[in-house]
């Protein structure tokens, strides 16, 4: 019996004694070791002098793993890319574990390392972090909070609120599929087209196109919500209006022949490696030249224009040439995405 709880986490590795220590020590920190995080001291210590980006959010998706992805990665992911959508290069992560009694060690290290690679290829570092053990049944697995700090270069001013009339709105890749991957896994759904998550970080990315256009005024990432969702936020944020284009969204094959047979629309259904772009319209041949050279961003295109018309609305151009008006999501889609 000893032996086969070993594999199994348990409510005294919550407790803060030895047990919490060995999790820790033989677990998790041969993932995540680096000089901040080494110290263990309760709170890490680094310099800043500059203007700075911070965010925090907690990831409960379900199930922990899928294609394309798993908790871990969604977490770096995500906090990375709220850093990104204000210009910020980010630098330091915290990660906080909620891990139910019984979880298996072995995809808690599983998780751990997949944050660690996620991490590398971002060029961040988890500097800090917390571990808690719940009882069985009270966690659904594991729960996951990060947090992030990143660095806003010189110069970098964008926010929701700077959308402006004549701006061009950039996607840049195909939507819905980070939803419909983790779904698809939930229900045990097969179709003839495989469809992964697009988890991705995409710091680089916004690197990539603050590097050739000093007139970007916006940057979102379409997460719960989708495309739709996250339009409005910006319209609203900007009193300005939407207007795109169906036939100009890329959507994969499969992921619009599930959303057919689910009733889904693809517009709200749920991203993690997409990026919106609002930019001036003189600078946007060159934003679309420098996605398409990341690997993130090689599907990217124009798919619409701010408008002084209908402020603070979302107006979709169907492919038979009519006008629909997007909406925000009313109620949860896809309950348990991120």
């Amino acid at each position: 019996m000893e032996e086969k709880m070993s594999d199994k986490v348990l409510l005294a590795h919550g407790s803060g004694g030895r047990l919490s220590h060995d999790l820790i020590a033989g677990h998790l920190m041969p993932h995540l070791k680096n000089p901040i995080l080494n110290r263990m001291d309760d709170s890490a210590t680094f310099g800043l002098n500059c203007r700075v980006a911070f965010t925090t959010d907690s990831y409960v998706i379900k199930p922990v793993f899928f294609p394309g992805g798993d908790i871990g990665r969604l977490a770096v992911c995500g906090t990375i890319n709220d850093l990104a959508t204000s210009g910020a290069e980010a630098k330091y992560l915290s990660l906080a574990l909620i891990i139910e009694e019984g979880f298996p060690i072995g995809d808690l290290e599983r998780i751990v390392s997949s944050i660690s690679t996620t991490a590398a290829e971002a060029g961040v570092v988890v500097v800090t972090g917390d571990t808690k053990v719940v009882d069985h049944g009270s966690a659904d697995g594991i729960f996951i909070n990060t947090s992030g700090i990143g660095v806003i270069p010189e110069g970098v001013d964008i926010s929701g609120s700077g959308a402006k009339e004549g701006d061009r709105i950039i996607v840049t890749g195909t939507i819905g599929d980070h939803g419909i991957a983790v779904m698809a896994q939930r229900e045990g759904l097969k179709f003839s087209v495989p469809v992964e998550s697009d988890c991705a970080p995409l710091n680089c990315l916004v690197s990539d196109i603050l590097g050739v256009s000093a007139n970007i005024h916006s940057l979102r990432d379409p997460t719960r919500g989708g495309l739709a969702t996250t339009l409005n936020e910006l319209a609203s944020q900007s009193g300005v209006g939407i207007q795109i284009y169906e036939d100009r969204i890329p959507v994969k094959d499969g992921v619009r022949g599930m959303c057919e047979i689910l009733g889904f629309d693809p517009l709200y259904v749920a991203n993690e490696g997409k990026m919106v772009i609002i930019a001036a319209p003189g600078d946007a041949d060159n934003i679309l030249d420098a996605l398409h050279k990341n690997k993130y961003g090689k599907d990217a295109t124009v798919i619409g224009e701010v408008t002084s018309k209908h402020k603070g609305r979302v107006v979709l151009k169907t492919a038979l040439g009519a006008s629909r008006i997007l909406d925000m999501l009313t109620g949860d889609l896809l309950p348990r995405i991120c």
